[in-house]
């Protein structure tokens, strides 16, 4: 029984995320979502509450995955903003699924407020041991590397925007990396030293 549980929890967040992300909160509909999962719409109160509380948990999972998939890395900032936009190019409907939180569930969980908090605390270790340039203050360089990282596919063109994004050339998409990895690099090298022409280790 609990195996089946399990299941259609599974479904319901897949099927969840599917609708979420096309329709936002206020468009989702139960009976869709419970049709694509194959499950009685009544379960999905019963696992989670209501619509929004589903639309959290949806929320969750897919940053809980991204994170697993992602690993922090504030010695290689570049590679990591990198990885993040490997990473939304393979789930095009995940950005849009932020976008409608940030439209329809603004403020942040306990949960994200933990992981933001735990990521700048590594930043600023970073800075301190010199592999980070600590000119900028640790919360803002963790913003704008994950700005940077999702910044084009909130473009013209982008899953956020409406476009595919998976429809982008291999060039385009490549070109589009490779300045958000620079771009992040230039913001956090560690300055050069002016005696010896070379950035500290």
């Amino acid at each position: 029984m609990a195996r089946d549980s399990s299941a259609t929890k599974a479904r319901l967040l897949d099927a969840a995320f599917s609708e979420f992300a096309a329709y936002g909160i206020a468009g989702a509909r139960v009976d869709r979502i419970a049709e694509a999962a194959q499950a009685n719409k009544r379960l999905i109160y019963v696992y989670y509450g209501n619509k929004e509380q589903l639309f959290d948990a949806v929320l969750r999972r897919a940053l809980e995955t991204g994170s697993e998939s992602v690993p922090f890395n504030a010695d290689d900032l570049p590679g990591y903003a990198g990885a993040v936009f490997d990473h939304l190019v393979a789930q095009p409907s995940l950005m849009r699924l932020v976008v409608w939180k940030q439209l329809e569930r603004p403020g942040t969980a306990d949960a994200e407020a933990d992981s933001y908090r735990g990521k700048i605390a590594v930043v600023e270790e970073a800075q301190q041991a010199g592999r980070v340039d600590p000119a900028l203050d640790p919360a803002d360089v963790l913003t704008l590397v994950m700005g940077l990282s999702q910044a084009w596919f909130g473009a013209v063109g982008g899953p956020a925007a409406g476009g595919s994004g998976t429809g982008w050339a291999p060039e385009r998409l490549a070109r589009h990396r490779a300045a958000v990895v620079e771009a992040v690099r230039r913001i956090t090298a560690p300055p050069r030293d002016p005696a010896r022409g070379v950035s500290p280790k």
